[in-house]
């Protein structure tokens, strides 16, 4: 076996580190993992999203908190392979989310590119850099910090 990490996850190794689940999983892959540093995750945004029934009737519109939360998602996968944490159930907290901008409306059809960036890292606490685009497009930017709940070993 290669002691070489993964540079993409897919669905099936994201749950085996992160334990969101549907309805509250809001990536499907990610890829162009550089460990302790950088990934981009896709969400694939489709209409039968439970949020769109209420946000809004006639207009769906993806929650810009969800975007933020998509792209913490993203963070907590490239932590997860780069600290070797599949299967090991590891829970990720956020800790503040800073800079928060919304530049373009996210709508069922979009795939949103989750680009995240650590700014700081280590074991428990990161602070990261994130950007959601929807294809040249800014939907979304903003730092935010998250604590790693480690297993205890």
């Amino acid at each position: 076996m290669s002691d070489q990490l993964p540079t993409e996850a897919d669905i099936d190794l994201i749950q085996r580190i992160i334990p969101h689940r549907y309805p509250f999983l809001l990536v499907d892959k990610v890829g162009d993992i550089v460990p302790n540093e950088t990934a981009v995750g896709i969400k694939n945004v489709t209409f039968n999203e439970p949020h769109f029934q209420g946000h809004f009737p006639g207009a769906p519109i993806m929650p810009g908190v969800t975007i933020i939360e998509a792209l913490a998602q993203t963070a907590a996968v490239m932590v997860g392979v780069s600290m070797d944490m599949a299967d090991k159930e590891m829970l990720v907290y956020f800790m503040n989310i800073d800079k928060a901008k919304f530049r373009r409306k996210v709508v069922p059809g979009d795939v949103l590119e989750l680009h995240v960036k650590a700014l700081r890292g280590g074991s428990k606490i990161w602070k990261f850099e994130g950007v959601a685009k929807v294809g040249d497009e800014i939907a979304a930017q903003c730092e935010f910090s998250a604590m790693m709940d480690l297993p205890k070993e």
